[in-house]
């Protein structure tokens, strides 16, 4: 069988496998867990031959035109190079972990059948983004994922947080697809084609008419695919669903999605060295921000959900300083421990029974309860923080070694100023990356407190997927090597400059996090009991935050910000959706104080950072509130104005109906009196008008 033809079905079993789950989900229940397992697997197989085929070389490219259109011909296009087959071989592992693990924690849930069947088909069109020639065959895949992210974002779509999650999920990377969307036709319209090797080859020899309008567009929508800033909120707020589809959402699909368009077609960016720097602010805000925001978040998945904003701002970075090797390699790295990371963080859910880094933080052996999570989670948390000699390490510094190359303008047409901005914030990024690694770590397996409630042993489903994923999690770096000779042949090794500023950053970030954390914890085994809602409530106003205690003294502003945590704990594990789907009981939060260093590590910006830094509010005002406004406006015009002319247009036949039909009494004597009383009027008025003619 050629390459070819096993590379059509890498896209195309999963598919098939969606809709036959789809068809016989409910009348077959027997077949759904096959359906959904054997034909990712089976495509995961086949990228994996495919990558062994292609073996790094020179790139397979086969077309055959799709439909004539009469203009820029659309084409069913395979384009096989380096980056592709990798790619496709990491979407392929990591959707066949998230089928198996699903299987196990999701296995009580009545709609696992298209759950699954959803799952299925997001990978086969991650699949068909990766393989594909042609740009708008590649658009099919990539708006595809947009309608499954909001089925399996609002899984569980009887709450408000998965529904309002999944439909701005939706909206915002709508938002940028539409400017990408043009950018798409301006693309093919100086090209002549979509398809991508056409259209390299009209950048290579300067045909585009308007490279930066162009790139602009194109970047609006992979910002939005790939959550970058301003178009990031949405992802913290997908955590709504359930943990193994943030898993793949954040690991392999959708947000890897928009870094890999653009490295793909990287020449089309550098085309404009305006675009580079526009993509390096884009990348440098997004790095610091998400940072920031992590450091202040007490849902661990939320943790993991800025985790990724901030690593998709590596990948974006390495791009703009034109490096697609290093964000591709990042982008590999990342979906490895990523991926690990989201699924050991569903066993610390099912286990703890809250997503709440407070509460855990209150619950002691919980690391003794879940050994296997507890071990892979801190090599993926290893990996995140970039410390040697695990996967994150390399590929981080392939990212700021290229950042370097262009800072020092040794880059053919990255600006130095892009490298700078890339470099600096970078290095920022690696700090407060290993802060929040070290904190969550901290707050989930160091708790102090009531033991962790036993669930008994985790299914095997479960924890063979993460030592399965802690292997590239920690050998995947030592590819650095080889890997350059699969992409552009560019340097991925990291050099001792770059060595000392990353890993000594990650180390300053990890030894502060630990050191406010003793003394956190200290603070919280001096500090009162802090109590949470239901006892609050049983105390009545005398107990309240705030309130004078017996001696008549106001407790400390520390204490009441324990206490607040220990609620939002409380709120969190009773709130969360996943709990009952995975452990069926709420279990009571321990009380007592959270030791948090990101509070202390924040200071006055903790607040600001936990809510985001308040974009979702900065554009509620700008762009949410005047939208609603205009739709009021519209709609009174609507109802206010044409209405009224259409209803005016009706009621004046409608009138004058009304007064001709009390002329018809059907009384024959009436009608002639009336004829009569005309004929009379006539006859004057003819005499009258014959008199005023004759006289002038």
């Amino acid at each position: 069988m050629s390459t070819t033809t096993l590379a059509v079905l890498v896209p195309l079993l999963p598919f098939l496998g969606a809709v036959a789950g789809l068809l016989f989900g409910r009348t077959a229940p027997g077949f759904v867990r096959p359906l959904a397992i054997l034909p990712t697997l089976a495509a995961a197989v086949l990228a994996v031959l495919v990558a062994f085929r292609q073996g790094g070389g020179r790139a397979i490219d086969t077309a055959t035109e799709l439909t004539p259109t009469g203009s820029v011909p659309i084409e069913l296009s395979l384009y096989l190079d380096g980056f592709a087959v990798l790619v496709a071989v990491l979407v392929g592992v990591v959707a066949t972990c998230v089928q198996l693990y699903s299987t196990a924690y999701l296995r009580e849930d009545p709609r696992y059948p298209s759950y699954a069947a959803l799952v299925s088909l997001f990978t086969s069109a991650m699949l068909l983004v990766v393989y594909s020639g042609d740009l708008m065959v590649l658009l099919v895949g990539w708006e595809v994922m947009g309608i499954c992210s909001y089925f399996l974002v609002g899984h569980y779509w009887e709450t408000e947080a998965a529904r309002s999650a999944s439909l701005k999920a939706f909206l915002v990377t709508k938002l940028g697809d539409v400017p990408f969307l043009i950018g798409l036709f301006a693309l093919a319209t100086d090209a002549g084609s979509f398809q991508i090797t056409k259209i390299l080859d009209t950048v290579a020899t300067g045909g585009l008419d308007h490279p930066t309008l162009i790139a602009l567009l194109l970047l609006a929508g992979v910002a939005g695919k790939s959550a970058q800033f301003p178009l990031h909120t949405w992802l913290p707020d997908a955590m709504a669903g359930p943990t193994p589809v943030s898993a793949l959402i954040h690991a392999a699909t959708m947000v890897a999605a928009g870094v890999y368009f653009v490295a793909r077609l990287l020449p089309v960016f550098a085309a404009s060295r305006a675009a580079l720097v526009v993509m390096a602010v884009m990348a440098a805000v997004t790095m610091v921000g998400s940072g920031l925001a992590a450091l202040a978040q007490d849902d661990i998945k939320r943790v993991l959900a800025y985790s990724t904003i901030g690593q998709l701002g590596y990948m974006t970075g390495a791009l703009a300083v034109g490096d697609r090797g290093a964000a591709v390699f990042h982008l590999l790295s990342h979906g490895a421990f990523k991926a690990l990371l989201f699924l050991g963080a569903g066993v610390i859910i099912h286990a703890a029974g809250t997503n709440s880094l407070a509460a855990m933080s209150r619950m002691s052996g919980l690391a003794r309860r879940i050994p296997d999570a507890f071990w892979t989670m801190t090599i993926a948390l290893l990996a995140l923080a970039a410390i040697p000699p695990f996967a994150g390490f390399f590929s981080k510094e392939a990212v700021l070694v290229a950042a370097e190359h262009a800072a020092t303008g040794h880059s053919e047409f990255a600006p130095s100023a892009a490298g700078w901005l890339v470099l600096v914030s970078g290095v920022l990024t690696a700090l407060l990356t290993a802060a929040y690694a070290t904190r969550l770590w901290l707050m989930a397996f160091r708790g102090r407190g009531a033991s962790a409630p036993d669930h008994g042993k985790e299914p095997f489903a479960m924890t063979g997927v993460l030592w399965l994923l802690a292997v590239p999690s920690v050998g995947f770096g030592l590819a650095a090597g080889p890997l350059a000779d699969w992409f552009d042949g560019g340097r991925l090794t990291p050099t001792l400059a770059t060595s000392i500023l990353g890993t000594g950053a990650a180390a300053i970030g990890a030894m502060l996090t630990y050191a406010l954390w003793q003394r956190a914890t200290a603070e919280a085994a001096t500090a009162p009991a802090a109590i949470g809602p239901a006892a609050a409530a049983a105390a009545g106003p005398a107990t309240a935050p705030g309130t004078a205690s017996a001696a008549g003294t106001e407790r400390p502003a520390a204490v009441a910000a324990a206490v607040s945590a220990a609620t939002a704990a409380a709120e969190s594990a009773a709130e969360t959706p996943e709990v009952a789907e995975v452990s069926h009981t709420h279990p009571a939060v321990p009380a007592g104080p959270a030791a948090d260093p990101g509070r202390a590590l924040l200071g006055p910006l903790h607040r600001h950072a936990a809510d985001g830094f308040h974009l979702d509010a900065v554009y509620d005002r700008l762009f949410v509130r005047p939208v609603l406004a205009a739709a009021s406006l519209v709609r009174f015009l609507d109802r206010e104005v044409v209405d009224t002319y259409v209803r005016g247009a009706g009621a004046g036949p409608r009138l004058l109906g009304g007064l001709v039909r009390r002329a018809q009494t059907g009384n024959v004597q009436s009608y002639l009196s009336a004829l009569l009383a005309g004929a009379v009027v006539l006859a004057i008025a003819t005499a009258v008008l014959a008199n005023v003619n004759a006289g002038s």
